[in-house]
């Protein structure tokens, strides 16, 4: 048994103890999300991006090379990049080694496989973006540190979810980005927003303005990144209505960040909890119901109850 898992489902995510794997998965996780990228069609506010958190690790669910079926799973349990298709499978090992390295035998495999696909090879929303294959920097990968990772986006994982069935108005899918690193769902109003400003380092405006191009409240989890090195969960309203920043929520050890312009809550705040889903629970609804209040959304036509299992909606 993993450390990880001996340490129960909310694990501990110091991220200077990790911050060199964490940076190494991120790159890595660039170059497998822009393969399903570079296949998909377009979905409204990039949906059609993201991977997805599995059993075994991150994957990018089925995607298709022309008409041939492929996915592509970080299995962060027995440290390998398992690409399956209708055919046979292909296996990168995930260890210490360049981004430069691991572009290539990704490529190598998807060639090898007969599904080829060409990326961009440059990576998205990061101040410093070198390509893939000019990256030869040597890059530390601790795949015990990558596991204990995905063991923290498990419980986020359904956490988020049970708090997605509470809201009956479009709402995304719990996706992890892989160009921010983090994990979001997001309720929208119905309602268009103003164009986003853009500005997204490495990302072109017109991707950001068709993200925003509704009115959201939209919340996650992100596991630290350089200038804000803690764990953490978020929520976030776009268009901010005013008085946002000052609303009162909960927990405790909620509070608005004026540098991010979120609400957070530390990761440890919920890991440490008596009842870690009540606290997180706590701070979804809270930042939400500050956003929706705030921007005046209807919600007796949005809002209900938690969804339970087997047990179908009353209506």
């Amino acid at each position: 048994m993993s450390g990880a898992h001996a340490e129960g489902p909310w694990p501990a995510l110091p991220y200077a103890d990790w911050v060199d794997t964490c940076h190494t998965l991120h790159l890595w996780t660039q170059v497998v999300g822009k393969v399903r990228l570079a296949v998909t069609p377009w979905l409204n506010h990039s949906w059609q991006v993201p991977l997805y958190v599995t059993a075994r690790g991150l994957a990018t669910g089925v995607i298709f090379v022309g008409t041939r079926p492929m996915e592509m799973e970080f299995d962060l349990v027995d440290r390998r990049l398992r690409i399956r298709t209708d055919g046979p499978p292909a296996d990168v090992i995930l260890q210490p080694m360049s981004v430069a390295d691991f572009h290539a035998r990704v490529m190598a495999a998807l060639e090898g496989l007969g599904m080829p696909v060409a990326i961009n090879p440059v990576p998205n929303e990061l101040q410093e973006a070198i390509p893939f294959p000019e990256d030869r920097a040597p890059r530390a990968f601790d795949g015990a540190k990558a596991e204990r990772f995905w063991r923290v986006l498990l419980q986020a994982d359904r956490v988020l979810k049970l708090f997605r069935t509470g809201f009956l108005g479009k709402a995304s899918p719990v996706h992890f980005f892989w160009g921010s690193f983090d994990m979001a769902v997001t309720r929208f109003s119905g309602r268009p927003a103003p164009p986003h400003p853009g500005g997204v380092p490495h990302l072109p405006d017109a991707v950001a303005r068709e993200a925003y191009s509704h009115e959201v409240s939209s919340a996650g989890f992100w596991p630290g990144s350089p200038g804000a090195e803690e764990a953490a969960f978020y929520s976030y309203a776009y268009p901010e209505p005013p008085g946002y920043r000052e609303a009162a929520v909960s927990p405790a050890e909620a509070r608005f960040d004026e540098g991010l312009g979120e609400f957070v809550l530390p990761y440890d705040a919920v890991r440490r909890a008596a009842d870690p889903d009540s606290v997180l629970l706590s701070f979804l609804s809270s930042t939400y119901a500050a956003a929706a209040d705030l921007a005046a959304w209807d919600r007796a036509a949005l809002d209900c109850e938690l969804g339970q299992p087997g047990r179908p909606r009353p209506v």
